[in-house]
């Protein structure tokens, strides 16, 4: 599913035009992304949870050359599915 057919089940299922139910999903990214940047954790009770992974820098190798370089530190985004969403998906 893409973000034009998230969308249309957004607007069908909540009974909401197609702007507006973009405007609630860009908003709901919007606020998720901010709270990730800010350090927070975002909790969905029953979906899951996203939060950030901080990687430290270090060092790899070039698969061409097999020269080192350095990887710089970086923070990854982490979703842990919650119970229910499992259970969903696993009957």
């Amino acid at each position: 599913m893409n973000k034009k057919e998230l969308v249309a089940h957004i607007a069908d299922t909540a009974d909401l035009s197609q702007q507006e139910a973009i405007a609630a999903l860009n908003a709901t990214v919007e606020i998720i992304t901010n709270a990730l940047k800010d350090g927070e954790e975002v909790t969905l009770i029953g979906f899951g949870t996203f939060k950030v992974n901080p990687r430290a820098a270090r060092e790899g190798r070039n698969p061409k050359t097999g020269d080192t370089i350095q990887i710089a530190a970086s923070n990854a985004p982490v979703f842990k599915a919650g119970k229910a969403l499992k259970e969903e998906l696993n009957p």
